[in-house]
């Protein structure tokens, strides 16, 4: 198992779309995001600097064709179709990121 932070800007003008997204998100896309490996998924909103946290655990064996298989399904492509648009990536994201990846420095169980 792999634990994942990410973080990403949200226009503030977008904030009460994306709560009204997630709180009725789509049955297709949560099963997608659980047959893709995805555990314990998570994500915060810390303001007035409208930044989105999202934390999960990876459970596969190997995540960027888990990763892949999620971003050919249609359904998970109409999902992030309504909720990319919302969304402010990072200038400091690495290339090809949308959501920027953010390495664990501490962890206690």
């Amino acid at each position: 198992m792999t634990r994942h932070g990410q973080l990403i800007g949200i226009g503030a003008d977008a904030i009460a779309e994306y709560k009204r997204l997630h709180a009725d998100a789509w049955p297709g896309v949560l099963a997608k995001i659980t047959d893709c490996n995805i555990r314990n998924y998570s994500i915060f909103l810390k303001e007035p600097e409208n930044l989105l946290f999202a934390y999960f655990e990876y459970v596969g064996t190997d995540f960027e064709a888990d990763m892949a298989k999620m971003a050919a399904d249609p359904e998970t492509q109409r999902w992030w179709s309504k909720c990319m648009p919302l969304q402010r990536p990072l200038d400091s994201r690495a290339e090809g990121e949308w959501w920027a990846e953010m390495p664990e420095v501490f962890h206690h169980d």
